[in-house]
């Protein structure tokens, strides 16, 4: 009988290293060591490990951890959203030439907004993420997408799993209320974010894919700085957002109505 392993130290220590670096773009030896809560002389250990493997790079003066080639390279063979992404981005940049505003693209994880793709506004002033960024999916207008192809369920018991973070004024954090705004977007066909994440930027979006149909729950969005809104936001934009994710579905063989 096969026993249930609980996780490896150490393999959670080089994960957390590795992760705390690509969060933060890079990161010192002191940094790591605090956040990590490590003995000096186990952070040495672990942070040259990572090194030597590739995980990491260092640099001299400043002394700086950065992910290394390893990193990369194994992130390149991933591809479980490659054939959404292949499909999409077609669309993305056609409602970029239409509407002239930066289009994202967006799965799910946990009760983050991971982007996986990038169309940009040719406007000077555009508010975008960048690929492989992850954001609080309950202050964004994607995430609220993305978390409406959930049950409600579902959705609860991430939102109620974490403190989510009160990033402007009109940021939820009430699980309730978050959860209603859900629910709105859900009947609408869209999802907003009015400054709820950063002031002065404003998103509409629709949800794209669920994991039942293909493995993974997707959104797109069309984000904009508030400056360039009008009184016909967000409906105006709703049309061209919603044909564009409705190609990409038929493109990916899916019909019908989204439904959790």
């Amino acid at each position: 009988m096969t026993q249930s392993r609980g996780p490896v130290k150490s393999a959670d220590r080089a994960l957390a290293a590795i992760d705390l670096v690509a969060s933060l773009g890079s990161a010192s030896f002191a940094e790591i060591a605090e956040a990590l809560q490590l003995p000096r002389s186990s952070a040495h250990g672990l942070l040259g490990t990572l090194v030597d493997a590739g995980w990491l790079d260092v640099s001299t003066e400043p002394r700086r951890y950065r992910l290394g080639l390893h990193a990369w390279q194994i992130g390149q063979r991933y591809d479980g959203h490659r054939l959404l992404l292949e499909k999409a981005k077609p669309e993305m940049d056609a409602l970029v030439a239409a509407t002239g505003e930066t289009v994202q693209l967006a799965r799910l994880d946990g009760v983050e907004n991971v982007y996986i793709g990038i169309s940009l506004s040719p406007n000077p002033m555009r508010m975008a993420s960048s690929v492989g960024m992850r954001l609080h999916a309950h202050a964004t207008g994607i995430g609220k997408a993305l978390l409406g192809v959930l049950d409600e369920a579902d959705a609860r018991a991430r939102l109620e799993s974490v403190v989510l973070p009160q990033l402007t004024p009109r940021t939820l954090t009430d699980v309730d209320q978050i959860l209603a705004a859900v629910g709105r977007a859900r009947e609408l066909g869209f999802a907003t974010d009015d400054e709820e994440f950063v002031a002065g930027c404003r998103c509409v979006a629709v949800p794209l894919t669920t994991e039942r149909e293909t493995g993974i729950a997707s959104a797109m969005s069309l984000t904009m700085p508030t400056s360039r809104t009008d009184a016909s936001w967000p409906h105006g934009l709703y049309p061209p957002l919603r044909d564009a994710a409705q190609a990409i579905r038929e493109k990916l063989g899916l019909s019908g109505a989204l439904s959790p």
